[in-house]
């Protein structure tokens, strides 16, 4: 492991100045930062420890939730207004890894992870475009079971891994961030980039950028909602295929719907158009099916990873007969 310096700074303020140091790299939990610094994968200079910072759960005056960027995954999965108005954060969080990794990972750490891609990980004997850029992409061509198949690119395939990720795209989540410019909110869904032909280049965040928190908008929809992990085994594996959703119903017709799919993109997946084409339809399995089809319509499965295709349709038709109220 490559010598680097430690420092725990006293607020946001002191962390940006220290954040800005080349080679500097913010530490929430470290249950993914340190593991790739064991890999050699991640080589920083200085790690600034951010646990320090603000991490309370807080309802604002607009009536929507602030998660401070500090705040413990198993604090939000606990916290009463999550389970009550956002049931499927936490039960996207509950799915996501086991209670010892919980009880330390952050809310922004969770963001900011990077992928399980075994290729990714392998750095002695893999190519990665995401670890060196313009080395190429072993995984394209190679074993790629749990890969992507919406928003790869010829350049990377990898998933992105977070469960809690997929259920703050699916709510409208809006990330705030504090940089030497001053601070900005960032839709969660436009946190992430795609692959294209710089994989490497994960997140819109500038060098230094500080995630403060993370906000939950007041979404009554929400309150009836759910999350459902696909997996090989039930304990602590990365999502096949994910599905947060939330739906709103009247008259036995669909008036709001929010759909996101996890395990299947190369980032957390909001499924707009199936979000539209369901709107004003009839809530039953006929137009989950329809719907799941059309955002299916533009996956690239690779070899080995086809039948995600249709295991993603059956679990996003499955959840949404279940909040429909029918058998899931």
């Amino acid at each position: 492991m490559k010598l680097f310096t430690y420092a725990r700074p006293a607020d946001a303020e002191d962390a940006l100045h220290q954040g800005a140091a080349d080679g500097a790299r913010y530490l929430g939990g470290g249950t993914n930062l340190v593991d790739l610094m064991r890999e050699t994968i991640e080589r920083p200079g200085a790690l600034i420890d951010v646990t320090g910072l603000p991490g309370a759960i807080e309802e604002t005056a607009g009536g929507s939730l602030l998660l401070g960027a500090a705040a413990r995954n198993t604090a939000v999965a606990e916290h009463r207004a999550v389970r009550t108005r956002y049931p499927m954060l936490a039960r996207a969080i509950m799915a996501g890894a086991s209670p010892q990794i919980r009880n330390m990972a952050t809310v922004a750490g969770n963001l900011l992870q990077r992928t399980r891609c075994a290729y990714f990980y392998d750095h002695a004997g893999s190519r990665c475009n995401k670890r060196v850029p313009g080395q190429g992409c072993d995984a394209i061509e190679g074993f790629n079971r749990e890969h992507a198949i919406l928003g790869a690119s010829a350049a990377c395939v990898a998933t992105h891994p977070s469960d809690m990720c997929v259920a703050l795209a699916a709510l409208d989540a809006v990330v705030h961030t504090r940089s030497a410019d001053g601070g900005r909110t960032v839709p969660l869904t436009e946190l992430h980039r795609l692959p294209g032909d710089h994989p490497e280049i994960e997140t819109i965040l500038q060098p230094g950028e500080l995630v403060t928190a993370v906000e939950l908008p007041a979404l009554p929809l929400a309150a009836r909602s759910t999350y459902r992990k696909v997996r090989d085994r039930a304990s602590y594996a990365f999502a096949l295929v994910s599905v947060a959703a939330a739906l709103d119903t009247r008259g036995g017709a669909v008036r709001d719907v929010r759909i996101a799919l996890g395990g299947v993109a190369t980032k957390p997946w909001r499924a707009w158009r199936a979000e539209e084409a369901l709107r004003g339809r009839p809530a039953g399995a006929e137009s989950f099916r329809a719907a799941a089809e059309a955002e299916l319509a533009d996956a690239r499965p690779l070899a080995d990873n086809g039948f995600k295709v249709e295991l993603a349709k059956r679990t996003i038709t499955a959840v949404l007969t279940e909040l429909a109220g029918g058998e899931a």
